[in-house]
């Protein structure tokens, strides 16, 4: 069975293959034995199938690894196609960044301007290559994390329907944190999260059918192993009554976000681009040494994860549990094998609503728990959200919605409305300085 890697030169590919050789979940037949990986950049997926090969050494019956530039070839005979394209590089994302910032907004990846050019340069390239599993591989179930995740997968499903699935560790993790807190196995709770990709929250942490959330914002000794608890302070999470997402930082703290930002010598954005140059240079010097190269990149990168948030905040370093694997990679194993096993297990997953988010559109992509078998996920209904989360939620999603239309239109006076309707920006002069700068900084 083949899984296909698009993005295949990505830092973050090894991830998902050493999972898969680590994953007794999937043993058995049917099996992944095929990884194909896809990029746009040869010297990138050499150097990466290098550290594939280094990882698999010694291993039995590792998946083996094909590389190709030809999209086609890639998709044909998919089961899973695993979507985490860059377009633009990292040379992109400092460009978001900057611009933003240069302007005194958010200048971040995914959330706010940064995020919304980011979605206008990769909703066409995800419509294509939805086009393209539409026409080469179409029974295949497309598992995208390329960013803005709840977005592009939108875009995508637009072409394949239910077929696409979004993933994110963001929810999981905190729920994980959560259960961890109060001493209760994380696979023993279930976690009443609501929301859309990098903006939800931990409404509900229930164990042996009681809510035990309410124990964890009461206990203070508790709250300070929690990684989100501790950014935004036990003061705030006691006042909304539930754990945020990380991201929700961005939001509940935008001003003290911004000034620390621009206070540094370095974006995140700008700082991943020297990064992972030295490590391509690096391992196409000694490909020998690619994956200890590799390794030591990833502590870093892991290490220095929203350092500058977190220093704000003054939370500390990262727990060493944080650290650990289990990431986005976890979670798209964990599709897979639910897939593959026709075993139902509960996911949080960035699907179609429906009607599982009342006040929200049934087309949009919301992240929330689901049932998962065989036939694919299933949202699970969600109770009512308090009136400024479920405002937050439909102002973003609206942006969200613009942004793919301008994004397949070109319209400019849409792109506008993107920007100028988001949250974080606070006027329409700015946003339009935003599309300009934009499009100025792309050529």
């Amino acid at each position: 069975m083949r899984l296909t890697i698009l993005g295949g030169g990505g830092f973050r590919v090894p991830l998902v293959y050493g999972a898969l050789l680590r994953a007794e979940h999937l043993g058995g037949r049917p099996r992944i034995d095929e990884v194909a990986l896809y990029d746009v950049h040869p010297d990138r997926l050499d150097a990466i199938a290098r550290v594939l090969g280094q990882l698999a050494d010694g291993v039995p019956d590792a998946p083996r690894v094909t590389t190709t530039t030809d999209l086609d070839t890639a998709l044909a005979g998919a089961r899973f196609v695993f979507s985490a394209i860059r377009v633009g590089g990292l040379h992109g994302r400092t460009v978001d960044e900057h611009v933003a910032l240069d302007l005194g907004v958010l200048g971040q990846e995914t959330t706010g301007p940064g995020g919304i050019a980011y979605g206008l340069r990769t909703v066409p390239v995800a419509v294509e290559i939805a086009e393209r599993v539409r026409e080469v591989c179409p029974d295949a179930w497309v598992i995208n994390f390329t960013n803005p995740a709840g977005m592009i997968t939108e875009a995508m499903q637009g072409v394949l329907g239910d077929r696409v699935v979004g993933i994110c560790d963001s929810p999981i993790g905190l729920g994980k944190r959560a259960a961890r807190a109060l001493g209760l196995d994380p696979d023993e709770t279930f976690t009443d999260y609501v929301g859309l990709n990098h903006l939800g929250w931990l409404r509900g942490l229930v164990h042996d059918g009681t809510d035990v959330l309410p124990r964890l914002l009461a206990d203070d000794r508790a709250l300070q192993t929690v990684e989100e608890a501790r950014l935004f302070g036990p003061d705030w999470v006691r006042a909304l009554g539930c754990l945020p997402n990380e991201y929700l930082y961005y939001f509940y703290f935008n001003r003290e976000a911004v000034a620390t930002i621009r206070a540094q010598p370095a974006t995140r954005g700008d700082f991943l681009l020297a990064q992972q140059t030295r490590f391509y240079e690096t391992v196409a010097a000694r490909p020998d040494r690619a994956l200890d190269e590799w390794q030591r990149v990833r502590r870093e990168r892991d290490e220095t994860y929203m350092a500058d948030e977190r220093s704000e905040a003054q939370t500390g370093e990262r727990d060493a549990v944080d650290l650990e694997g289990g990431g986005y990679e976890g979670v798209a194993l964990g599709f897979m094998g639910a897939m593959m096993r026709g075993e139902t297990t509960r996911m949080i997953l960035d699907v179609r609503n429906g009607s599982a988010v009342p006040g929200l559109p049934p087309e949009a992509v919301v992240e929330v728990p689901c049932h998962v078998d065989g036939s694919g996920p299933r949202p699970l209904a969600t109770g009512p959200l308090e009136g400024h989360q479920l405002g937050l939620l439909q102002q973003v999603k609206a942006v969200e919605q613009l942004t793919i239309q301008a994004a397949l239109t070109g319209s400019t006076a849409t792109a506008v409305s993107a920007f100028a309707l988001h949250p974080l920006v606070d006027s329409v002069a700015t946003a339009k300085r935003l599309l300009e700068g934009y499009r100025a900084a792309s050529g």
